[in-house]
């Protein structure tokens, strides 16, 4: 299973991101009131807000805080800080590829704490550029395979526009071009099924295996690491870590 849905289901296994709640509402938060600044506080006519809200409303954020937050951006109340969207590419151990999203007010120390991370944990930061053409831009939607069938999903999805459905071990993930995601999760939606994440990401074309548990396991306490942080929204990767190594770490 590639980097992406690998960190995604471990996370989910493990129960990180309803014992996380509190940071992730602050992450999407931020992510909300920057959409809203860039394009406008209608959900209807801003597809990234659109995402954001719908991110949101999932892990029962209230909506007080999701209506605030958009005011935020729009200025129609006070505090909504000057965040900054940055990418920075870097390597974990064994190689794997990283790429680290981060909205923060203050560069200098976001990079200088990314860079801490990734040294600490076998990983170094890279160039603009050095990994990035190894990812692309594409929509995720992932179902647990108890909720619908692969043909079932599979004929839903490929009309609606999607590029592929994956079999992920207990989960299906639907592939899609980030134009077609709205209306392939809408199609999905309609059907009654509900998705365990859905959102507009990056995929890596390869994978790196990672076969010393030893180093797997560096691998997971990197990532763990880099979300942890307050100023990252996303961490992306492509390592692939065999069922057999996941159950030697534990």
């Amino acid at each position: 299973m590639s980097g992406h849905s690998k960190w995604s289901t471990i996370k989910r296994k493990k129960g990180a991101i309803d014992s996380a709640r509190g940071k992730l509402f602050t992450k999407l938060i931020k992510e909300i009131t920057l959409a809203a600044r860039l394009g406008g506080g209608d959900i209807e006519g801003n597809a990234r807000l659109r995402t954001a809200v719908l991110a949101a409303k999932e892990v029962n954020m209230p909506k007080d805080n999701i209506e605030r937050a958009i005011k935020k951006g729009t200025g129609e109340l006070d505090g909504g800080a000057a965040y900054e969207e940055v990418t920075y590419e870097g390597y974990g151990p064994g190689g794997v590829a990283v790429i680290v999203e981060v909205m923060t007010d203050n560069k200098n120390r976001t990079v200088a704490e990314i860079r801490h991370i990734l040294s600490k944990h076998g990983g170094n930061l890279g160039e603009n550029g050095c990994v990035a053409w190894m990812f692309d831009k594409k929509g995720s939607i992932v179902l647990d395979k108890k909720t619908v069938s692969e043909d079932e999903l599979m004929e839903v999805a490929l009309e609606a526009g999607a590029d592929d459905v994956r079999d992920q071990e207990s989960e299906w993930e639907v592939i899609t071009d980030p134009l077609a995601f709205e209306g392939v999760r809408k199609a999905i939606e309609s059907k009654g099924w509900k998705s365990l994440e859905a959102k507009v990401g990056l995929i890596p074309q390869n994978t790196v295996k990672i076969e010393v548990p030893t180093k797997a396991e560096q691998m997971l306490r990197l990532m763990e690491k880099l979300e942890d942080n307050d100023d990252v929204q996303n961490v992306y990767a492509n390592f692939d870590i065999s069922d057999e190594v996941m159950e030697k770490i534990g």
